[in-house]
């Protein structure tokens, strides 16, 4: 994207957003295209050799049976031939059928799944926005129930994604094993830990994560196509990768992160599918040739193993004010809480500390979160280091939502929208949160495994588990005093979807299929399509969830080479 273009971009957006993104767009431009986050002694080896190399191809967004059908199909020759080519049918590549994502699953929560070990009750990103209960703030990395480039910014600027999870990254762990390991990341929002740090010229924009992008999309597609700024911003990463590549040692580990075909998703008229194809066949793949001419141009491909996947899948939805159940404050799903008697906490980044509320609401597209607090303690403002009381504070809300979608009495709107409401008896949230269960009207709850066994969810994907792994943990309690799972993924017409969001054409987020089952292709030069199998397997186990990126990560670098 050209430096008018983007600043052009960034300053409309910012000026929505308030000064502080005006800033960090300032602060982007300073550092440039590359920030060196680690310094190296003068006489300290320049990378860690004696290990396989590590390629890590990050793809938002992306369906494992869409990309498959596609590299089987040799519709990517580029990135079939970084996999070890198409022609002898993949024999030194193994593409796994079993890998899902978190719950929700979502960009925020699922790439720090990856790329930590651990699930999101845990690490702490528990989706795209999110309440901090203890700092009394809101953590929302990729804005979906207000629109602000701020955070987005920040990410690259601050590291603001990495200081709100809880524990290590890969490249934290990895170099705990090898002190001189050489960690280059493309645009990944988890770097903590790594070397270097690429970013687009001059600026990564709020186009790449936040959901904000519609905004800028709607602008820029006045002059040309929707999906151009999304193309623009996935190329430059490419030629910075191409560029730095040029000198200086190739890094052990590079991860390249390519955003565009989630971001073009959630917009295009021609649905989702038609979009990530088209977006994977006419951008991604002609961007994995540069890419792979470069690698190979330094013989840096010879003995390093490459490691495709996704963070999750798309499902269709309708661009309209029914089926967007967060366009209006005063009649959609915030507004049950208020008309239960809460005080909504304003839906922004930042409110003043003398705010009142007692409520949080966070939308997740096919999720959301409800947050409240101990009204007992509530007076000029409520004391949120308390968990609230599960009677009096907790089951209120949780009973609205239940009407409200069973009955549409106090948001006429909100009827017939809601599969799940999920609630837990609440903990202090520095202990081990209690897993969800389904609340099902007067008070009571069923176990989420029972109440799905009588009454079946076929495009449901190991929800008990993957519910159990978001709720429990030193920071399950992330998730909410209530979650909302709206009827999206259980629903097969779009027209039938619904979805915690502003106006879009596509979402993601429940435990569907569709939403869940991502891709996980590892290939090396000179390793059997078996032998990968057998090492891919080992790390994967029975329950092939998403954080188990990290160990296999971990395994193919300090592993035997092949």
């Amino acid at each position: 994207m050209r430096l008018s273009v983007v600043l052009a971009t960034s300053l409309a957006v910012s000026a929505a957003s308030g000064c502080g993104s005006t800033l960090q767009v300032a602060d982007l431009i300073a550092q440039g295209h590359v920030r060196e986050l680690r310094k190296r002694a003068k006489d300290a080896p320049r990378t860690s050799p004696g290990h396989p190399s590590l390629l890590f191809l990050a793809f938002d967004g992306v369906s494992r049976s869409l990309i498959y059908d596609m590299l089987r199909n040799g519709e990517l020759p580029h990135l079939a031939s970084l996999l070890g080519g198409e022609q002898d049918g993949f024999s030194h590549a193994y593409f796994d059928d079993t890998l899902l994502a978190t719950m929700p699953s979502s960009t925020m929560a699922a790439w720090t799944t990856a790329m930590t070990g651990l699930p999101p009750g845990e690490h702490g990103i528990t989706g795209n926005e999110f309440f901090i209960r203890e700092e009394r703030r809101l953590g929302a990395p990729a804005p979906v129930s207000f629109s602000s480039a701020e955070p987005t910014l920040a990410m690259y600027t601050k590291g603001y994604l990495d200081r709100m999870k809880q524990v290590p990254s890969v490249y934290d762990r990895l170099r705990e094993k090898e002190r001189d390991l050489l960690v280059w990341v493309a645009v990944h929002q988890i770097f903590s830990g790594a070397d270097r740090l690429l970013v687009t010229k001059p600026t990564i924009l709020v186009t790449a994560f936040a959901h904000v992008v519609e905004t800028a999309a709607r602008k820029l597609a006045r002059k040309e196509k929707p999906r151009q700024p999304y193309v623009r911003l996935d190329n430059q990463v490419i030629d910075v990768v191409v560029d730095e590549l040029k000198r200086g040692p190739v890094p052990d580990v590079l991860t390249v992160y390519l955003s565009g075909t989630d971001l073009y998703a959630h917009i295009a008229r021609e649905g989702p599918d038609d979009a990530r194809r088209s977006y994977l066949k006419e951008v991604v793949d002609p961007a994995m040739g540069r890419l792979e001419a470069r690698l190979r141009e330094r013989d840096a491909l010879a003995d390093r193993w490459v490691v495709l996947t996704s963070d999750h899948g798309h499902s269709q939805v309708l661009h309209d004010d029914e089926h967007a159940l967060a366009t209006k404050i005063d009649d959609d799903a915030p507004a049950v809480m208020t008309r239960a008697g809460y005080k909504l906490r304003p839906m922004r980044l930042d409110v003043s500390k003398d705010d009142p509320f007692d409520a949080v609401f966070c939308g997740g597209g096919a999720t959301a979160y409800v947050y409240v607090a101990d009204r007992s303690t509530c007076g000029a403002q409520c004391d949120w280091t308390k968990p609230p009381r599960y009677e009096a504070d907790v089951l209120p809300a949780a009973d609205a939502y239940f009407r409200a979608s069973m009955e549409g009495t106090t948001v006429p709107g909100m009827k017939g929208t809601i599969d799940l409401v999920l609630t837990r008896r609440p903990r202090a949230y520095a202990e081990v949160d209690l897993p969800f269960e389904v609340y099902i009207g007067g008070g009571e709850t069923q176990p989420v495994a029972e109440y799905l066994a009588e009454h079946p969810h076929p495009t449901y994907i190991d929800a008990p588990e993957r519910l159990r792994e978001l709720a429990e943990g030193h920071r399950g309690e992330r998730a909410g005093d209530v979650m909302l799972v709206a009827h999206n993924g259980d629903r097969e017409d779009p027209a039938a979807r619904y979805y915690f969001a502003a106006l879009y054409r596509s979402w993601h987020g429940s435990p569907s299929r569709q939403d869940s089952e991502i891709p996980l292709v590892v290939a090396h030069p000179r390793a059997s399509r078996e032998l990968i199998r057998g090492r891919v397997s080992a790390v994967l186990g029975e329950r092939p969830h998403q954080q188990k990126i990290t160990d296999l990560l971990i395994d193919l670098r300090q592993g035997t080479a092949p």
